[in-house]
């Protein structure tokens, strides 16, 4: 959905090689560099996937892609779909291995929740991959496959300091108001996330360049409050509420910047900010220079290249939104069970991230910013096409479709 302070790491399955490692690699000396049972995964071996939820366009897509990239690499496939229930992965998990699943690539619903599942597997002998979504506080998780956390929030809270003109003194004058989501309190990378951007945040509300209307947010919130402004699960319904009692507090004012991590979650902010101000719209964007037009649209920010953002984006409702080309985590999730199943010690140039029980080796792919008209390192919407997340008739629906709806 960001920048994490990233060395090397070499992930290997013999101590003789840990040992010979050591000179070129960084690594926890209690991480166990893979399963046990890595060396029993060949090609043709079933692969079970769990993924989340059939609900969002991200993890329909993740999925598909992970069947076709396995597929391709001479293994067999076995998908499920968790409905976001924690019971029902554990569920779905435990049946994968019962089905003989070698290996099993998990994006959890919750990362905590899915440990004693994942265990199990591993009891059972099968390899472990957590996938976006680090599974927490277990030994037993091999391999971890993920963006680049903390880039998301660096993104979007560029996004409005450059929007909103901070950097030369934006707010100096009149405060900006400014509401702030985090994502779900179940989810590892949501705090991630909320710490890209609060890092550069912060230190405007420290000048008083910001503030945020609700008071949930001040200029002495620190990184660990972000569940204080989280919308659980990601719903957008649950944004929706979170943001009407922010539209209470604004009353009439102004309203500069919305950060929010996740598209779901920007269309629930927009939908209260329609039903609570009808004078605001987007055809009026907010201007640094006329600060005080009460009918100025916020500078929304969001995530995941959902249709819904590609049609706000394009119409100005949304400013931008952080994709993910998930491809990426389907062929790395591919490449290291292809290195165990020809005998080889999958290796990481990423620093390990520690899940509360140990140093989980870790791949960081990275995201990309997308808006209407690209500056420097920002793509072009069709990007989302370019890289089969979506179709070009896909595409051309989402650009033609009624905006905020």
């Amino acid at each position: 959905m960001k920048l994490k302070k990233l060395a090397k790491v070499a992930v290997l399955a013999a101590a003789g090689l840990m040992v010979a490692s050591s000179l070129t690699a960084c690594s926890s000396s209690g991480d166990r560099g893979g399963s046990s049972s890595d060396s029993k995964l060949k090609k043709g071996d079933l692969i079970g996937i769990s993924m989340p939820t059939k609900a969002d366009q991200r993890w329909n897509v993740d999925g598909a892609n992970l069947v076709k990239e396995l597929k391709d690499a001479g293994f067999k496939t076995k998908l499920a779909y968790a409905n976001n229930s924690t019971s029902q992965q554990s569920t779905d998990i435990n049946n994968l291995v019962s089905a003989g699943a070698k290996a099993v690539v998990v994006a959890s619903v919750d990362g905590t929740a899915v440990g004693p599942a994942v265990k199990q597997a591993e009891d059972s002998g099968a390899t472990v991959i957590a996938y976006d979504r680090l599974i927490m506080n277990t030994e037993s998780v091999d391999y971890y496959v993920t963006f680049q956390l903390e880039r998301t929030g660096i993104l979007e809270a560029n996004t409005i300091i450059d929007k909103l003109d901070l950097k030369n003194g934006g707010g100096k004058t009149t405060p900006y108001n400014i509401a702030l989501f985090a994502g779900s309190d179940d989810d590892n990378n949501a705090p991630y996330f909320f710490k890209g951007a609060w890092d550069l945040l912060k230190p405007y509300f420290e000048s008083g360049q910001l503030v945020d209307p609700s008071g949930l947010v001040t200029k002495d919130t620190t990184n660990a409050d972000w569940k204080k402004i989280s919308v659980h699960a990601w719903d957008q319904n649950q944004a929706q509420k979170q943001m009407d009692a922010v539209m209470t507090k604004l009353g009439d004012q102004p309203l500069a910047a919305v950060l929010s991590p996740y598209d779901a979650i920007s269309l629930g902010v927009m939908k209260s900010i329609k039903s609570a101000r009808p004078d605001m719209t987007p055809s009026i964007a907010f201007d640094a220079k006329n600060p005080t037009n009460k009918s100025a649209w916020p500078v929304i920010t969001g995530q995941d290249g959902m249709d819904i953002a590609i049609t706000n984006i394009y119409y100005g409702a949304q400013a931008q939104t952080v994709f993910k080309d998930v491809s990426l985590l389907a062929k790395q999730t591919t490449s290291i069970l292809k290195d165990i199943a020809d005998g080889k010690s999958p290796k990481s140039t990423d620093d390990p991230m520690n899940n509360g029980n140990k140093d989980v080796p870790t791949w960081l792919m990275e995201s990309v910013e997308l808006v209407k008209n690209p500056t420097g390192e920002q793509k072009d919407l069709h990007f989302v096409a370019d890289t089969g997340f979506i179709t070009e008739e896909q595409y051309q629906k989402d650009i033609a479709a009624p905006i905020i709806e």
